[in-house]
């Protein structure tokens, strides 16, 4: 076993499918914290657990090591995907700073509560190399609004990385961690100080199909025309959806998943939005971010083949960054439904790919509602994403 004890920066993960809360995070955390100085704990957890109590045993287990976290659509471990389980990584050592913070009600102002969660790297002490995590409400509005927000407090040079928290595709209500609470419609943050690199890697893996459309007609997060018909109605008709689709939410939720829109941007690159839900009487989609009126949008779609290239690839852009150290562990956010077009072969092919890039370091993750990865410029939210954070 590896000699923590000698190092000045270290990351571990363990992980529980014990039914039992209490039992659960106990077994998980103990197998996390095996390095002294532990200065970060992150929690991934399914919502069938009962949150308060789960929490609570790893908060006592630990010791009130700063914990943050969030719900998950499933949970990633280096030994591979799993489901209704717990995921805990630590960090740790004298090389690494971390300062932890929380925003609530962020629904009616995602902005504010970007800004407020980044003002904890005022609190971290200033290391070569920062990181912001943040872990959100997806089901709040816009998230976009809250990277810009966060963007305004960290400005360009501190990345921002993170996703959205899941309640395994029930769509109703997801959670977020901070210490022994469990909040809802909250932006839970963690500036992250290091004397090592940090490496962001994101891809998608989602082709265009068909020719392009215009949003004639959208508010927010919310595309209500689609060229001149309801925007539903184009959906469905145009991707040819199975008759269930048309009436039954569930039904529709499945085949949105591996159809997600795609918007025009200047890079020449596609920006993907989950369809999250349809309005069956007014007709209109329900997408996790803003889709501006006006946008050149199509539909897309991907194949095991395309999105695990794909997870090559945000492996090697966030290595790339670690300016030839090796990592001593990854972060997945990783959304939900590239694991619908994997289903579970290639779903566990997906993790052992990211497990063999990682070269023996440690990997934990968990299946988002949408990904944070902003290196470069303001636009930071993603989603039907893979993004990777490696640490040095």
């Amino acid at each position: 076993m590896l000699d923590l004890s000698a190092t000045t920066r270290w990351l571990t993960v363990g992980r529980s499918n014990s039914a039992d809360a209490r039992a659960a995070g106990e077994a998980a955390v103990d197998d996390a914290l095996r390095g002294p100085e532990a200065r970060l704990l992150i929690v991934f957890a399914s919502d069938r657990y009962d949150l308060p109590v789960l929490l609570s045993a790893i908060d006592d287990r630990s010791g009130g090591v700063p914990l943050v976290g969030c719900s998950t659509a499933g949970e990633i471990a280096t030994d591979g995907p799993g489901e209704a389980g717990v995921v805990v990584l630590a960090l740790g050592g004298a090389g690494f700073s971390v300062a932890t913070t929380h925003a609530a009600g962020a629904a009616g102002r995602l902005g504010e509560a970007g800004a407020e969660v980044a003002g904890a790297l005022d609190a971290v002490a200033n290391r070569p190399n920062r990181v912001l995590l943040l872990l959100t409400d997806g089901l709040a509005g816009d998230q976009q609004e809250i990277v810009r927000g966060a963007y305004r407090v960290a400005g360009p040079a501190i990345p921002l990385v993170g996703g959205c928290a899941g309640d395994d595709l029930k769509m109703r209500t997801t959670y977020q961690f901070h210490g022994r609470s469990v909040l809802r419609d909250a932006v839970v943050g963690a500036a992250i100080g290091s004397d090592g690199a940090f490496g962001i890697g994101v891809r998608h893996g989602w082709r265009t199909v068909g020719e392009p459309m215009v949003v004639r007609r959208s508010a927010n997060n919310r595309v209500h025309v689609l060229d001149d018909r309801p925007a539903l109605d184009a959906y469905l008709e145009r991707l040819g959806a199975p008759a269930e689709a048309w009436h039954d939410p569930a039904a529709f939720t499945r085949f949105a998943l591996t159809h997600p829109l795609g918007l025009n941007r200047r890079t020449g690159e596609e920006q993907v939005r989950f369809i999250a839900e349809a309005d069956f009487e007014d007709r209109s989609l329900g997408c996790i971010a803003e889709v501006p009126q006006g946008a050149l949008a199509w539909f897309m779609e991907g194949d095991a083949e395309s999105v695990l290239d794909a997870t090559d690839a945000a492996c090697r852009d966030a290595l790339r960054s670690l300016r030839g150290q090796p990592p001593i562990g990854f972060l997945a956010f990783d959304c939900i439904a590239r694991k619908g077009v994997l289903g579970l072969p290639g779903t566990k092919d997906e993790i052992d790919r990211v497990a063999e890039h990682a070269d023996g370091a440690p990997v934990a993750g968990f299946y988002t509602y949408g990904e944070i990865a902003r290196t470069q410029g303001v636009t930071g939210f993603h989603n039907q994403t893979l993004v990777v954070l490696a640490v040095s």
